[in-house]
């Protein structure tokens, strides 16, 4: 063996030794096992005497390992602005407009792992964030590519209250995932003022997006990056407050739960013909991953699912709170598509195969060209 295979051997090796694989190597698992019952119409009526998200339920402890909650240290309790999904140890796929007034992310910090926002227990992690990236394509107007990943300051410790989150890619038919569910600690109603601190979930049914996009319905607003789930009688929604968090679906006839879609906005909450809209995560599987593993250290007008809490009083909750240093808009023009199989299916843990080839091209280049191009 010629010594540039020995380094070969002994950088893999190094890779092995320090890539680690949490939470059991997989996603989309709930330690913590749960049994969902059939859910009902019932608005308003929810387990705990809490209600969030219109129409819901107070989830149990560790029902959704994945939800993060993104909070500001200016908005009053418990600083709650945001959900997301914990999609590797140390990223967090979330909504764009989530930031749209951020300005330092110094004032926010993520929560793990937690169900109860005012007693975390004892299972729930808390990290500050390194950085947030937000699609270049990104339209506060009309909350197009309303997408973001948000970087950690270090690692969370996987356990039974806290996994990683599937994200589909390519091969998967979202259509015939079954039993989806949203979850957030949002409000009931547009003010905010109603929201209470435990985790609310509620059961949704995926909307054909042609229907969501007629004209009795979201006439034309809808793009093709959209999924649109609720019901077409409404009463059971996300809500302002609920931006970011996950629309979750579960393998059919298995344990899996997949992330397919970020709760972005509505029209109201919960009404008639306006379910919510939300982001197509299996759209932006490439996307999400390339930046992963490249990053540097009343109107017609759709209402953002976020609340601004004490900035102001109007009912059209269009963005967060005011504050300077605007997020990095990483992702500056087009990058050839990552094909989904030269990666782990969903573990978001394993390293890019692609960035291992391209290394492994250049030492050789290197070597070739210290010890000539007859070396190898």
């Amino acid at each position: 063996m010629n010594w540039l295979g020995l380094l070969v051997l002994l950088t893999m090796a190094g890779l092995a030794h320090s890539i680690q694989y949490p939470c059991g190597g997989s996603c989309g698992l709930r330690a913590v096992p749960v049994v969902y019952r059939p859910m009902t119409n019932s608005y308003g009526h929810v387990a705990y005497g809490m209600t969030r998200i219109v129409g819901g339920t107070g989830a149990k402890p560790g029902a959704w390992p994945w939800i993060v909650s993104i909070q500001h240290r200016w908005i009053p309790g418990t600083g709650h602005m945001c959900g997301g999904s914990l999609i590797s140890t140390q990223w967090v796929l979330t909504a764009a407009h989530c930031f749209d007034e951020v300005r330092l992310i110094g004032m926010l910090r993520v929560v793990i792992g937690a169900t109860q926002l005012t007693h975390l227990g004892p299972g729930a992690q808390i990290r500050r964030v390194k950085q947030v990236l937000m699609h270049q394509s990104y339209n506060p107007d009309d909350l197009s590519y309303d997408i973001a990943l948000m970087e950690l300051d270090y690692p969370v410790e996987c356990s039974p209250s806290i996994q990683l989150a599937c994200v589909p890619n390519a091969t998967l038919t979202v259509s015939e995932l079954q039993n989806c569910w949203v979850a957030g600690w949002g409000a009931t109603t547009a003010r905010c003022q109603d929201s209470s601190d435990h985790l609310q979930e509620a059961k949704v049914h995926l909307i054909d997006l042609q229907l969501c996009n007629s004209s009795f319905w979201y006439a034309g607003k809808i793009h093709s990056h959209n999924v649109c789930a609720g019901y077409p009688q409404g009463k059971i929604d996300t809500c302002q407050g609920d931006s970011g968090g996950p629309l979750m679906c579960q393998e059919k006839n298995g344990d899996h739960w997949w992330v397919v879609g970020i709760t972005s906005w509505g029209k109201g909450c919960a009404r008639a013909r306006r379910p919510g809209v939300y982001i197509s995560t299996q759209q932006f599987y490439d996307w999400i991953l390339f930046l992963m593993s490249l990053s540097p250290d009343g109107s017609s007008s759709p209402t953002s699912r976020a609340c601004r809490h004490f900035l102001t009083t109007s009912h059209l909750w269009s963005h967060y709170i005011s504050i300077s240093q605007a997020p990095q808009k990483l992702w500056p023009g087009a990058i050839p598509s990552l094909k989904a199989t030269t990666f782990s299916e969903v573990n978001f843990c394993s390293f890019p195969i692609k960035i291992l080839v391209e290394f492994f091209t250049r030492v050789k280049e290197l070597l070739q060209l210290i010890f000539g191009q007859n070396t190898f």
